[in-house]
C-alpha cells in the first residue's frame, strides 16, 4: 500500500530523536524530513509506530548508513530484507545510502571507509548498486564521502566515479556540498572544479551540514561531525549554483550536538533563501 503523499520539494531537516514529539503534537512547518534507515528497522518498535504516524503528515527519504556497499563482503541479505520492508511500509520518496564500505570479512567498523577511484572498484559498486536496487525493487541514491587523504593511484576524479557509477547502475546522486568543501579543503583541490564536473541531471537530493575545523601541527584539518551551522564557503557554494540546486530536494543535516528544533527550521529557511525560493 502506497502512502506517499507529500512531495520532497525545497528544503527538508533530518528527523532526530529529540524533535520527534513536537512533530507528533503540532507538525511545526518543515517541508520533508529524513530518517536514518537503521534506528527504524524493528517492526513492532515505538520508532518505527512513531514514523508511521509522522508519515502521514510528511514526506520521508530514507537515508542508510549499513549497507556496506564498497566492501568485499556479500550483501547482507538480511539488513536488505529488513530495509525492504521499512520502505514497502513507509514508501519514501528518497532512499540513499553511501559510497563506501564499512565492513571486512564479517567485521564491521563504525566509520564510512573510502574506496580507491579504480576502474576495478567502480565495476565492483555497479554491480553492488545493482543487486541492492533489484532486491528492494527501488532506486537508490548515492551519496560522496568526506576525504582526509587520498590514495596514491586513482583512474578517475571522483566526479567521474560518481558519474559513472549512476550511468551505468541507473541509481541516482545525493551530492553533499559540505563533504565536497571538507574533501577538497583536505586534499587541497578546488571545490568549484568539482561541482563543474558533476553530472547534474544525475543528482536527486542535496545535503548541506556543518563540520568541525582542527588545528594541527601539520595544518588545518576539517572533519565531518554535522554538529554545527553550515559554513560560510558552502553557502557561496549554494549561491554560485543556485540555478541548479533549485529544483532538487535540499537536507539540512544535523546529527551530534543536536540543537532545538526552531534552530534547524532557521537553518532551512536560511537555505530557501540562498536558493531564492521562498519557504513554505
Amino acid at each position: 500500500m502506497e502512502y506517499q503523499r507529500h512531495p520532497i520539494t525545497r528544503v527538508g531537516i533530518g528527523l532526530r530523536q529529540p524533535h520527534v514529539d513536537q512533530f507528533l503534537q503540532s507538525k511545526p512547518p518543515v517541508n520533508w524530513l529524513e530518517v536514518h534507515s537503521e534506528n527504524y528497522l524493528q517492526e513492532n518498535s515505538k520508532r518505527r509506530h512513531q514514523l508511521r504516524h509522522i508519515r502521514n503528515d510528511y514526506a520521508i527519504s530514507c537515508h542508510g548508513i549499513g549497507l556496506s556497499l564498497g566492501s568485499s563482503d556479500p550483501l547482507n541479505l538480511s539488513h536488505l530484507d529488513k530495509l525492504k520492508k521499512l520502505f514497502d511500509e513507509i514508501s519514501p520518496g528518497l532512499i540513499s545510502e553511501h559510497l563506501s564500505w564499512s565492513s571486512f570479512d564479517g567485521l564491521f567498523y563504525n566509520d564510512l571507509l573510502p574506496l580507491p577511484y579504480t576502474n576495478e572498484a567502480l565495476l565492483h559498486m555497479i554491480s553492488r548498486v545493482n543487486q541492492t536496487q533489484d532486491l528492494l525493487g527501488r532506486e537508490i541514491l548515492i551519496e560522496n564521502p568526506s576525504s582526509y587523504l587520498a590514495f596514491k593511484h586513482a583512474d578517475l576524479s571522483e566526479p567521474e566515479f560518481l558519474n559513472q557509477l549512476s550511468r551505468q547502475s541507473g541509481c541516482k546522486l545525493l551530492l553533499d556540498l559540505n563533504n565536497i568543501f571538507v574533501s577538497c579543503s583536505n586534499l587541497k583541490k578546488d571545490p568549484y572544479q568539482y561541482l563543474a564536473n558533476i553530472d547534474w541531471h544525475q543528482v536527486a537530493e542535496i545535503h548541506l551540514a556543518g563540520h568541525t575545523v582542527k588545528y594541527l601541527p601539520q595544518g588545518i584539518i576539517r572533519i565531518d561531525t554535522h554538529n554545527n551551522p553550515v559554513c560560510d564557503e558552502v553557502w557561496s557554494m549554494v549561491d554560485a549554483y543556485r540555478d541548479k540546486l533549485q529544483d532538487i530536494p535540499c537536507l539540512i543535516e544535523w546529527d551530534a550536538d543536536i540543537p532545538s528544533l526552531d534552530i534547524l527550521i532557521a537553518e532551512a529557511v536560511k537555505a530557501q533563501k540562498h536558493l531564492g525560493i521562498d519557504y513554505a
